[in-house]
């Protein structure tokens, strides 16, 4: 089976090229704008923005994976989340369907429901609070407009929760850098439900829809459960790394202050800085997912949510490589 990565060279796409090389029933070629850190014999140079460059390059293919995404939360100018996540969806149907390729597995974003929604489903509506989400929403419907008029198509479709794993620089990064390092203050009482995904989870399922999901259009949610409470989470990092966090708590509406402090910081300094109210806002929001349709296929997680925090803390800060090589997801 020849697989298109369009945009693999960064977290998600590196370890699902680890996972696939290892199965001589795959042959694998990346299409990207960066070289990957890893596994530059498959990659190609190539723009998702750039239709020309992609109608030559998917001959042979039988199925495109896409990742290629404008995802971090201060991309400027804020047209780059349409034009990569949208424009780049019509670019990448376009190419498939002058090479005759009909299978896509489409990484999309929890993002699409917004946030402090009650356990959300695939039927639950959209209600996107940042371009990012609502780019994704745009290709979403890109997609399910396509489906429509190529019946014929297997397109499935990936909901993936706030990833994490080793070499990852991201929201639960920041959080478990924070908590390990002993800098960390709860804001709020801590009750909030974080769901979460550990990447070496999220890949394995791409594979289990390769081999598995080969007909119609189907959207999941990728959770790994159960989901953790913040206060749960803390408790798992004082155990794997044997320290002890003080339990301070401060009120949410200071925190916020706080964070639109740093905020206006940020805007005087023109510098990226670790505190947002964005950042402060997410961190107290329960972003509880509902899996129950993954949970439904015969798709059997490799590791577990506590194997996978375990794994990630035990590489990143009880024993960390430093080489340089890691991925900035938030």
């Amino acid at each position: 089976m020849n697989i298109t990565l369009i945009g693999g060279s960064g977290f998600v796409g590196t370890r699902l090229i680890d996972l696939l090389e290892k199965d001589d029933r795959f042959n694998i070629m990346n299409i990207d704008i960066q070289p990957s850190h890893f596994f530059n014999q498959y990659t190609i140079f190539g723009d998702v923005r750039n239709p020309g460059q992609l109608n030559g390059l998917l001959k042979g293919c039988d199925v495109v994976v896409l990742l290629a995404a404008q995802h971090r939360d201060d991309i400027r100018p804020r047209s780059l989340y349409y034009d990569t996540n949208v424009e780049g969806m019509r670019n990448t149907l376009q190419a498939m369907e002058k090479n005759g390729v009909k299978r896509l597995i489409f990484f999309s974003s929890v993002a699409v429901y917004g946030i402090n929604k009650e356990n959300p489903s695939e039927t639950d509506s959209f209600d996107p609070f940042n371009d990012y989400g609502k780019s994704k929403v745009q290709a979403e419907m890109v997609l399910s407009d396509w489906y429509k008029a190529h019946g014929d198509w297997n397109i499935n479709i990936i909901r993936p929760t706030v990833l994490f794993g080793e070499r990852n620089r991201g929201n639960v990064y920041n959080l478990l850098h924070q908590i390990a390092n002993g800098r960390f203050l709860m804001v709020g009482n801590g009750n909030n439900v974080k769901s979460m995904a550990y990447v070496g989870n999220a890949v394995a399922f791409v594979k289990y829809l390769l081999e598995n999901v080969t007909e119609g259009y189907s959207v999941y949610n990728y959770v790994d459960k159960p989901d953790y409470t913040m206060n749960e989470l803390v408790g798992h990092v004082e155990r794997v790394m044997g320290i002890k966090i003080p339990s301070r708590h401060f009120p949410y509406k200071l925190g916020m202050i706080g964070g639109y402090a740093f905020d206006a910081l940020a805007f005087v300094t023109k510098k990226k800085l670790a505190i947002s109210s964005v950042r402060v806002k997410k961190f107290c929001a329960t972003t509880e997912f509902n899996s129950n349709k993954m949970l439904s296929t015969e798709f059997v997680p490799p590791f577990s949510l506590e194997e996978g925090l375990r794994r990630t803390l035990e590489f990143e800060f009880l024993h960390p490589v430093d080489d340089g090589i890691v991925f900035q997801t938030e």
